[in-house]
């Protein structure tokens, strides 16, 4: 079902002629120098293609990358463009062993020169590239140039060939086609033949499957991949023979994936060490919205995801969003493992159901905030990061991030390592928070709503007199004990939530005795019309507790409802009557 998608991806993009998407054989690499020479093969210059403040190399349209497998990589050249030790005899460093396979990968490519230009002996663009090489003087003239310093900064540093007098790549050679068409023609005598997955049809099989860079994971990474001779062979079958995909749809998901991947992707975001990709059957506006819920905004417009939230939850409302209920919408989670690519999730759904999940899951974060905090709305990253160590994403568990991901696309409760690493934080920070009390607060909604627990009441945006939850009574209560502390004892660095937020959130009855003896004598330091304030908010508070007392201990989540009261009762406290 992935692979399928995929094809049809790359043939909607292959329709499409602002696509830009490379055609059957090709890909659109990233060449940061090029070797310019004349049609008798001297050397003229050395070009740098990069451009802007990151120094990003420009694309261009060449064969596609060749599989190195195997320890005999050397042996395999990709045509009229690679890195700096096939093209220059580069080594990577001066040990023996790299300055000997920069030697064998040279030879490998001036190799591929020479078949290339006999194969096309009209061709003078291959002619002089070959007249370079076999001039003695050629590679140590580039290496002597000054921008040759640059270039091998660059780990594997692409480099490629133009003739002065022309302005494309050789590499991008019209006759290189040919080469296309006559590769599946040799195919045709050293490949078997199957049915073919993806499309259904009785045709060539790729052996091979080719290589996606995925971040975090080896350049060589495979989406589909079988070693030679393995233990995943069955019933006599080899390699790519195992998962029969056709050289055509090969080469078609192949080159999907890795244009959703790309750098210039719109088509993907990435949480800690997962990439997520997303797509539509066919073009639709939640592909330019999905970003926005999840990522981190831009650091020059972080207010940037808010605007493109609050567009998007407008648009569902008043109906202009552009949602064909039967479009389908794909969402695929990849992660580095070894010499393979790691699924995390795959989510197939309608465009529509996906919009109604995410509104969903934006409404139950929803919670009172103060004048401070404008972010009405915050992105996936901005919430996990609320729940890690040192709010960095390398903290939190394995699993957690997708785990999450999958939850707000299905519109399933939140895992509960969400709300225990939630708990923990603010336990050890002493801090809840307008995200950390959202983030409570759609957790233990969710949780009620799935289970269809009668006798639960779902949390309210602000505070909610009347819930009667002995977790929320207690929060609410610790809030309240708070602020008669601070108005008691103005300025002062250190408050009972410093001290006892942990054992009140969790042992209520261990501490709350303490705490109402201390704020019988901060409420001596009050004002009559203040301390009457108080006694009545205290006052109708322990109405509500049971007549057993207060808790022995919490539940999670009750420690979650405490967290909610004590956020919802500090909210309040500094509302206005009119604003309330």
């Amino acid at each position: 079902m992935i692979l399928q998608a995929l094809y049809e991806y790359y043939q909607r993009k292959v329709a499409d002629e602002e696509s830009n998407i490379a055609p059957l054989g090709f890909e659109r690499k990233e060449i940061p120098f090029i070797i310019v020479i004349d049609e008798e093969g001297n050397f003229i210059n050395l070009e740098d293609t990069r451009e802007g403040e990151n120094k990003r190399a420009k694309r261009f349209l060449v064969l596609k990358t060749k599989g190195r497998p195997g320890s005999n990589s050397w042996q395999t050249a990709n045509v009229l463009w690679d890195h700096y030790g096939y093209v220059l005899a580069q080594s990577k460093d001066e040990t023996d062993k790299a300055i000997d396979s920069a030697k064998k990968q040279n030879e490998t490519f001036i190799k591929e020169v020479k078949n290339i230009s006999n194969k096309f002996s009209d061709n003078k663009s291959f002619k002089a590239i070959l007249k370079f090489y076999e001039n003695p003087d050629s590679l140590e003239l580039v290496k002597a140039h000054e921008l040759f310093a640059d270039c091998i900064k660059i780990a594997g540093c692409n480099i490629s060939f133009r003739i002065i007098s022309e302005t494309e790549l050789v590499a991008e050679n019209e006759d290189l086609k040919k080469l296309v068409t006559d590769s599946i023609k040799e195919d045709e005598e050293n490949v078997s033949k199957g049915v073919c997955l993806i499309t259904g049809e009785n045709t060539l099989i790729a052996k091979l499957h080719t290589a996606t860079a995925i971040p975090g994971g080896k350049s060589g990474a495979k989406l589909v991949g079988f070693q030679k001779k393995s233990g995943y062979d069955s019933y006599y079958k080899e390699q790519g023979m195992n998962a029969p995909v056709s050289l055509e749809a090969e080469d078609a998901y192949t080159t999907a994936l890795n244009t959703l991947l790309g750098k210039d992707s719109q088509n993907k975001m990435r949480l800690n060490d997962m990439t997520i990709l997303f797509w539509a059957e066919k073009d639709n506006d939640m592909e330019h919205y999905f970003n926005a819920f999840f990522i981190s905004p831009p650091k020059d417009d972080p207010d940037k995801n808010i605007r493109e939230i609050r567009s998007f939850m407008e648009s569902i409302y008043t109906g202009k969003l552009n949602l064909d209920g039967s479009t389908r919408f794909y969402i695929l989670g990849l992660a580095p493992n070894a010499a393979r690519i790691s699924i995390r999730f795959w989510k197939v759904g309608k465009v529509s159901d996906l919009a109604g999940n995410i509104v969903t899951h934006f409404n139950d974060l929803m919670i009172i905030r103060n004048k401070n905090d404008e972010r009405e709305f915050f992105s996936l990253f901005n919430l996990l990061t609320q729940v890690a160590a040192q709010f960095k994403m390398d903290n939190l568990p394995p699993n957690l991030v997708s785990s999450v991901m999958v939850s707000i696309i299905n519109g399933t409760p939140y895992p509960s390592t969400l709300q225990q690493q939630c708990i923990c934080r603010i336990r050890a920070e002493q801090e809840v928070g307008y995200i950390r009390a959202a983030i409570l607060k759609a957790y233990i909604n969710r949780k009620t709503r799935f289970n269809k627990n009668i006798n639960e009441k779902e949390i309210t945006m602000a505070l909610d007199i009347e819930n009667k939850n002995q977790g929320y009574l207690c929060g609410r209560l610790f809030a309240i004990l708070e602020k008669i502390q601070e108005d008691a004892q103005p300025g002062i660095n250190t408050t009972i939530k410093d001290r006892f937020y942990g054992a009140a959130s969790s042992t209520p009855v261990a501490v709350f005795s303490r705490l109402l003896n201390m704020s019988n004598h901060h409420l001596e330091k009050l004002n009559s019309g203040k301390k009457i304030y108080y006694e009545k908010i205290i006052q109708g508070i322990m109405a509500g507790i049971s007549s057993d007392g207060l808790p022995t201990n919490l539940s999670l989540d009750d420690q979650s409802r405490f967290a909610i009261g004590y956020y919802h009762q500090r909210q309040d406290l500094f509302i206005s009557k009119k604003e309330n």
